[in-house]
């Protein structure tokens, strides 16, 4: 049944494979569950049963993203509230309390007729092929590049911001700037208080984690990048026990695995708030469904090509078959996520370790979307899983997908130029869809003023038009 559903032989793996990865992607991304939630209510300022509900809509809007991408579109890739988008709506919320008055559940109630628009928006571009027009506008280059680009803002992710720690010197701090950053231990011990030990830990796990991972894949394991986080996280919870005496598991004794339904009901679950929504002001909300409308469609985008590249799924067009029906799970994510109660869903760059692991198929995305349901119970459990950990998996990845850089043909300064710019742009903006951008208006300037006009595609031309007053108009 599996076999003729995902078509598993013809795409070169296997169930086990297949799960193996599902599993791996969500470890990489489990942070998300929390996450969320805290950065969309104040880490929990904002009460309890509004948390509650951001979590569930979190686990349920993923999973109906990750069931869409893997039933339709038959790919790998997993689905989440986008990190970035979530911070930026929560920004919006906070403006709109002070626009209206309201309150900040009110206000929240009110964001998400915003995203439920933006939501229905992609819906009918993607089913009248608009997305998929987009996707080919950009040119053959810059679609390569994105693939590098991508692998340095995993790295970065992993060595420079996922594993945050802070101490009674404030924080976060973190691995690559306030570790290695320093110019001797002392400095940084000094720095850092109390956390220095915390930090020490969490950059050996890193790293042994890392070359677990490096040496299995070597020996060709395919479980090289989960059986190296399950390494870490042993690692990292024996030094918490061992030398920093806290007891890893000491959250799981008081959690409560009863999943919140009724906060949901009461605060997110189809709570639009319409009437407030009226309030914000037509050209405020319109700027607002844009500027969230360009960079989910680009973040998508970015994250799709990247890793199907990397995993051997591009034509020599650099187009991905069935990218219609992946662009569609992420339209189908975000107007669920609006129905229940978080920001817009997109296609997250840690389904790139699953594509490592050996996930080519729908039934990673399904492994995936399956054990985010399952932490609508066992929440508590995926939150023990170390950030040092996925950093390990985050980094590995990375190093990977910079090796796209060889299809690049660096002596073309037009594909050299913007695929520099994205190079840099990606990790320090942390934005996928603004380094596409800056790629866009790099490559259509070198092309105008260099005699080759001609060679620009009239939408390539309108994209750049619109990142540029993306950029230096809309706020």
């Amino acid at each position: 049944m599996l076999e003729k559903m995902f078509k598993l032989k013809e795409n070169g793996t296997s169930v086990k494979t297949e799960i193996i990865a599902g599993l791996t992607t969500f470890m990489t991304m489990a942070y998300i569950i929390a996450l969320n939630p805290n950065l969309l209510t104040n880490f929990g300022a904002e009460g309890t049963a509004l948390w509650n509900g951001v979590f569930m809509a979190t686990c349920i809007a993923s999973a109906v993203g990750m069931f869409v991408m893997a039933f339709a579109a038959n790919k790998p890739f997993a689905m989440a509230p986008g990190m970035g988008l979530n911070s930026f709506f929560a920004v919006v919320v906070t403006n709109i309390v002070v626009l209206t008055g309201m309150s900040y559940v009110a206000s929240f109630q009110a964001a998400l007729c915003i995203i439920l628009v933006e939501g229905l928006v992609f819906l009918v571009l993607s089913v009248l092929n608009v997305r998929e027009k987009i996707v080919e506008a950009i040119p053959l280059g810059v679609r390569l590049g994105i693939a590098p680009a991508i692998g340095l803002m995993l790295m970065n992710i992993g060595v420079g911001s996922n594993a945050g720690i802070y101490s009674e010197n404030g924080g976060p701090f973190y691995a690559m700037r306030d570790f290695f950053g320093a110019l001797t231990p002392s400095v940084a011990q000094s720095g850092m208080g109390s956390g220095y030990s915390a930090m020490v830990l969490t950059v050996v796990t890193m790293f042994i984690g890392l070359f677990v991972i490096v040496i299995l894949a070597k020996k060709g394991i395919k479980a090289a990048v989960i059986i190296g986080m399950l390494a870490a996280s042993i690692v990292y919870w024996a030094g918490e026990f061992l030398f920093l005496k806290v007891n890893p598991f000491a959250s799981l004794s008081g959690a409560s695995f009863i999943p919140p339904f009724k906060d949901m009901a009461e605060t997110t679950l189809f709570k639009f708030n319409f009437a407030g929504f009226a309030q914000i002001g037509w050209f405020t909300v319109i700027t607002l469904i844009v500027t969230f409308c360009i960079i989910d469609m680009f973040d998508t985008i970015g994250t799709l090509v990247g890793t199907a590249s990397r995993a051997g799924m591009l034509d020599k067009e650099g187009r991905m078959p069935r990218m219609k029906q992946a662009l569609m799970a992420d339209a189908v994510g975000t107007v669920v996520g609006s129905a229940t109660g978080t920001s817009t869903v997109t296609t997250f760059i840690e389904s790139a370790s699953g594509v490592e692991a050996g996930g080519r198929t729908g039934l990673t995305a399904l492994t995936t979307g399956i054990v985010f349901l399952a932490c609508m119970f066992l929440a508590p459990i995926a939150a023990i899983i170390p950030a040092a950990a996925t950093s390990s998996a985050l980094i590995y990845v990375g190093v990977l997908m910079i090796t796209g850089l060889k299809n690049i043909n660096f002596d073309d300064i037009c594909q050299s130029v913007p695929v520099a710019l994205m190079l840099i742009a990606m990790p320090v903006s942390g934005s996928i869809g603004h380094a596409i951008g800056i790629g866009l208006i790099a490559y259509t300037v070198i092309k105008l003023f260099t005699g080759k006009a001609k060679e620009v595609s009239v939408l390539t031309y309108i994209l750049s038009v619109i990142f540029l007053v993306k950029f230096f108009l809309v706020a």
